[in-house]
C-alpha cells in the first residue's frame, strides 16, 4: 500500500466498508464520506474506483503471502501443502468479502493464468509453486507442470470456499475444515509418486 497518509486513509475506509458490506458499498463518495474528504479528492490518489479496488486486493494478496511466508512448514511436502492449503482457507473466512475480491469479481488489473502467474506476478502461487517444485525435485511429486499444479489446486480451494460461502453446504464450519482437508489430501496423493 502507498506511503501517503491520505492515500491510507483512504485504503482503510474503503476496506472497512468492504469487509462489512461488500464490493458494492466501496463507491468513491461513500469513501469520502468515511474520510471527511470530497468525493474528487480520492482521485489525487487513485484514479478510479477501479484502481481503488485493486489497491484492496493487492493488499489483500500481500496479508495472505504475509501468513505463508511467516509460517514455519514441515520438511514433509504434503504436510506443507496440506499447512498452505489451510492458511489460505482461514484468510478466506476470516475475509469473505475480501476473498471475494481478490478472486471472484472481474477486475482490470487482476492477475491472468499462466501468463501472469508464469512471469511470477502472484505473491500467493510464487510460494505454492516453489513448494511444489520441490517435491519434484525431490521425487516426491511425478514430473508435471507446477503452475498448472498450483492453479489446480486454487481452483479446488476457490470452489470448495465459494460453495461454502455461498449457503451449499450443510454442516458445521468444522465438518467444512475437514472435508476441505480431505479433499487436499486426495489430491497431493493424486500428484505422488
Amino acid at each position: 500500500m502507498t506511503a501517503n497518509p491520505t492515500a491510507r486513509k483512504i485504503a482503510a475506509s474503503a476496506r472497512r466498508l468492504l469487509d462489512k458490506e461488500g464490493v458494492e458499498a466501496v463507491t468513491m463518495r461513500r469513501v469520502a464520506e468515511a474520510v471527511g474528504i470530497t468525493p474528487m479528492a480520492i482521485y489525487r490518489h487513485y484514479p478510479d474506483r477501479a484502481a481503488l479496488l485493486n489497491a484492496l486486493a493487492d493488499e489483500g494478496f500481500e496479508e495472505l503471502a504475509a501468513r505463508l511466508t511467516g509460517k514455519c512448514f514441515s520438511r514433509r511436502i504434503e504436510q506443507r501443502l496440506t499447512k498452505m492449503a489451510e492458511i489460505y482457507l482461514e484468510h478466506a473466512l476470516q475475509n469473505p468479502l475480501l476473498f471475494e475480491l481478490m478472486f471472484l469479481r472481474p477486475r482490470d488489473g487482476a492477475r491472468r493464468y499462466p501468463r501472469d502467474f508464469k512471469a511470477g506476478r502472484s505473491p500467493t502461487a510464487n510460494l505454492l509453486v516453489e513448494a511444489v517444485q520441490e517435491g519434484i525435485k525431490s521425487g516426491h511429486l511425478r514430473q508435471d507442470d507446477p503452475w498448472e499444479i498450483v492453479f489446480e489446486m486454487g481452483a479446488l480451494s476457490h470452489g470448495l470456499i465459494m460453495l461454502y460461502l455461498g449457503g451449499r453446504m450443510g454442516g458445521t464450519p468444522a465438518q467444512f475444515r475437514a472435508l476441505y482437508r480431505r479433499s487436499f489430501r486426495r489430491y497431493i496423493n493424486g500428484i505422488r509418486t
